[in-house]
């Protein structure tokens, strides 16, 4: 039975790489996605319907739980968004983010960017345990991951894309890198671009990617040096806007509450759209990883946040693409890896 499944997902492999603008056979919600598709083409082994044989009712299930789970805390639908690029940036998207602390494994989850902060593994694991009821160890956890943050995207108001699958899961995880490679919300505009780089992924990549930010909440700890000691001489970060300035005063004190929260786009933080860049060139970024895209006089950066702000259209083209381009940073296909029965423990 393995070999028959194996067979037609060969076959279609060949058939299918295939740029993502071009018109698609739409295997039912997901597949062929909801909306217009956008991309690039396909490449790491991946293709958008390995599943299309052995679990084609897989996103289904995945849109279900999610539609779920947003309803009850919209605020899940960015941290599932979170949880694929934290993974994606460690070790590639292989979720290695997902595994719990073992003999052999020193989880990710402890890491600075991910600990106490880091949500989303209850739905995660929901949407697992209805996939192994009825396709039992063929849907890996990494590309779960990657289900759930686009479908994320979607039940929010933003873009749909078709989402190249095929990714297994690691048998490792990485705690120094989880502490090393993702970018902190108090990063200069050279440190993303290097970083995105590292990750072979460019400046649209990131401006458009950091529009992310546009659901979501960020907790005091991450932005509290903007409001009272920018630049180590207690002074508050001179490129906020002064009646937003004093609102994020109010809600986190100089000293205590680290962990009250600010909406990163306070316009609209439950809907996905564009208003967070229109925010930035009000001064009115939360984050200073926010704000430099602005600021920091680098590359064509500037330039793409005030597209993205005049044109929503743009912005959602670009980030269904620079989706696709880091959901395909160093997948493990083939043999490599497993398909986990449990997201958290290894087989």
């Amino acid at each position: 039975m393995a070999v028959f499944k194996l067979i037609p997902c060969l076959v279609l492999f060949a058939l299918f790489s295939f740029d993502v603008g071009v018109a698609h056979p739409g295997f039912g919600f997901g597949w062929g996605s909801n909306g217009p598709s956008i991309g690039r083409t396909f490449s790491s082994g991946l293709f958008p319907q390995f599943y299309q044989f052995s679990c084609p009712q897989a996103d289904e299930i995945v849109m279900t739980v999610l539609e779920k789970a947003i309803a009850r805390n919209p605020r899940m639908a960015a941290s599932l968004l979170r949880l694929h690029f934290h993974d994606c940036f460690v070790q590639g998207c292989d979720a290695s983010i997902l595994l719990d602390d073992s003999a052999t494994i020193r989880s990710e989850k402890n890491a600075g960017p991910n600990k106490n902060s880091i949500k989303g593994f209850e739905v995660i694991d929901e949407i697992k345990a209805k996939l192994e009821q009825v396709c039992p160890q063929i849907v890996s956890c990494a590309d779960i991951l990657a289900l759930a943050a686009r479908g994320s995207t979607i039940l929010s108001g933003g873009p749909s894309w078709e989402l190249p699958l095929g990714r297994r899961d690691s048998t490792t995880a990485s705690l120094n890198g989880a502490n090393t490679n993702i970018p902190a919300p108090n990063s200069t505009i050279q440190n993303l671009l290097t970083m995105f780089q590292r990750k072979g992924l460019n400046q649209e990549d990131l401006v458009s990617l950091s529009g992310g930010h546009t659901i979501g909440v960020a907790r005091c700890t991450t932005f509290k040096q903007r409001l009272y000691n920018q630049n180590g001489n207690n002074q508050p970060d001179e490129t906020l806007e002064r009646s937003y300035y004093y609102g994020l005063r109010s809600i986190c004190p100089p000293t205590g509450g680290d962990n009250n929260i600010s909406p990163l786009d306070l316009a609209s933080p439950a809907r996905f759209d564009n208003t967070y860049f229109k925010l930035i060139l009000w001064g009115k970024g939360l984050l200073t990883s926010d704000q430099v895209l602005l600021t920091g006089n680098v590359g064509n950066t500037v330039e793409l946040v005030k597209a993205y702000a005049e044109n929503e259209s743009l912005f959602f083209k670009q980030f269904a693409k620079s989706m696709i381009n880091m959901g395909n940073i160093q997948p493990l296909t083939g043999i490599n890896g497993e398909i986990r029965k449990n997201c958290h423990v290894i087989n």
